[in-house]
């Protein structure tokens, strides 16, 4: 089966690029399951209600997140509703949420996708690593395809944890960064990896923002405020093929488009 991953959208911008070419991409490429990180699709931090229905509308099954899940109020009571939404599993037991999400692909197979958010540089959550292992421990045997979204800044943790898991899902892809990196391979004992599958937003930007205002801010030290950039508006991921008996991944190739 080939599942697709979207990298962090960002904002309108790529809230509009994924809606217009997700179609192609899913007929072209035969894919059997979408899933996208949507921590900054509401505005460049967190996601609303309407959003993530809009985002699900577009065809995505999965939503993942990370530190920015928090940011819009009014999204708490919807992971009660929508289970698909997930937030970083390793956020203590008391947030609203999950962090894992079990469901059967178009093809009829069935999958998990796993959201872990890193401790390194990042807000203070339970560890990645056991929580992984407790979840993996808890799953049905039968869900053989298991995908995770790492959420997290130093690559050194992102590497550590795929090599951690290998063997025992079937890729484990990093957002956070916003920046494609060109690592994707397969571990030696089946994980599909990537250390970070990029933004899709623009990115004539810092990340997604207009990049007067953050060269501002590194010049003066001052704070300001960030508005979304608007040019240069691209999609990232990565495509992951799974043999859906094994759970081993065949094949991982990196996903590029331009409005």
């Amino acid at each position: 089966m080939n599942i697709l991953f979207i990298g962090d959208i960002f904002a309108s911008p790529g809230r509009r690029i994924t809606g217009e070419v997700l179609p192609g991409i899913v007929a072209t490429e035969k894919i059997d399951l979408v899933i996208a990180n949507a921590e900054n699709s509401a505005g460049g931090f967190g996601i609303t209600p309407n959003v993530a229905e809009e985002l699900f509308s577009m065809g995505i099954e999965v939503l993942t997140t990370g530190n920015h899940i928090w940011d819009k109020r009014e999204i708490y009571d919807y992971f009660q509703r929508e289970p698909r939404l997930l937030r970083p599993a390793n956020y203590p037991s008391g947030a609203p949420g999950a962090g894992v999400y079990v469901g059967k692909a178009r093809n009829g197979v069935s999958y998990a996708v796993i959201n872990l958010q890193g401790r390194v540089h990042m807000p203070a959550t339970d560890c990645p690593f056991t929580k992984a292992d407790e979840i993996l421990a808890s799953l049905p045997a039968g869900v053989k395809v298991r995908f995770v979204d790492f959420h997290a800044e130093v690559t050194s943790e992102k590497c550590a944890m795929g090599l951690y898991l290998d063997g025992r899902i079937s890729a484990l892809i990093g957002t956070h960064t916003h920046i494609p990196t060109a690592d994707g391979r397969i571990l030696p004992r089946g994980a599909a990896y990537q250390t970070d599958s990029g933004m899709t937003g623009p990115y004539l930007s810092v990340i997604g923002v207009e990049p007067q205002a953050v060269i501002h801010r590194f010049l003066t030290a001052m704070p300001v405020k960030f508005e979304t950039a608007s040019e240069w508006v691209e999609l990232h991921g990565v495509i992951v093929g799974v043999d859906e008996a094994s759970g081993r991944a065949t094949s991982i190739k990196a996903v590029a488009e331009t409005l």
